[in-house]
């Protein structure tokens, strides 16, 4: 009778901690539940220095720029591919070859190094790509909407070409 038992009593035994305390675990969003807000010092909001609600350009490059001091840890003025991607804890090899294509696009003058004149050209970009108004200004949820939009499939556009 034990050993018949003995697969059942070790999934309870295992969901014991999970049974015991259901008030620890937060319920999973529902449909008729609103998103809850981010914190205003996560994301894209922890550039906007002067808590308006929004991110003008000026915070942007502010925030692009000490991002930069940051991730150079040596501080010899450019990143390495290993100090831009310190912080990513993905290992997958999907993963490592979105980091390699996305430092190939960064390193625009292709000596293995990602300068400041490139990062801060990428966070140009970004900004721009937020800022679907070009009212100069962003937010978590004009970003939000920009990466909803479908990126421009660049094979498709070269077949196209004559």
């Amino acid at each position: 009778m034990m050993k018949k038992n003995l697969p059942l009593i070790l999934l309870l035994v295992a969901a014991a901690p999970a049974l015991a305390a259901p008030a620890l675990s937060a319920p999973g969003p529902t449909t008729d539940t609103p998103r809850p807000t981010r914190p205003s010092n996560s994301g894209v909001m922890r550039y906007d220095a002067n808590k308006d609600g929004f991110v003008d350009r000026g915070e942007w490059n502010a925030g692009q720029d000490a991002r930069f001091q940051q991730l150079d840890t040596d501080k010899d003025g450019k990143l390495s591919k290993q100090e831009l991607f310190a912080q990513s804890r993905s290992t997958s090899d999907r993963a490592l070859e979105r980091q390699e294509a996305f430092f190939r696009r960064m390193d625009t003058d292709h000596d293995g190094f990602v300068s400041k004149a490139e990062f801060m050209a990428q966070a140009d970009k970004n900004f721009a790509r937020c800022d679907l108004d070009r009212d100069g200004r962003i937010n978590t949820a004009e970003c939000r909407q920009a990466l909803r939009r479908q990126p421009v499939d660049r094979a498709a556009r070269q077949d196209a070409k004559p």
